[in-house]
């Protein structure tokens, strides 16, 4: 996620393996941008899943230019 001072778009993280790259919404798990290999995708779907409100969280501090809080990553 980006800090930013309003929203922009849904509520979205931001991926990134090897030179791929993608913006995934997080309620609905949705690509809106760019292409991850199929076995990154699924492991970032499964993250997202179990983080989901804590994704939400920090979407809104984000919005309000705050600093999210650190989230667990899928081990």
């Amino acid at each position: 996620m980006y800090y930013a001072p309003k929203k922009h778009g849904p509520a979205h993280i931001h991926a990134y393996y090897q030179e791929h790259k993608a913006s995934i919404e997080i309620e609905s798990g949705k690509i809106l941008s760019g292409s991850l290999p199929a076995k990154q995708l699924k492991l970032i779907f499964a993250w997202i899943e179990i983080h989901k409100e804590e994704l939400l969280a920090d979407w809104q501090l984000c919005s309000n230019g705050e600093k999210p809080f650190k989230i667990e990553p899928l081990k």
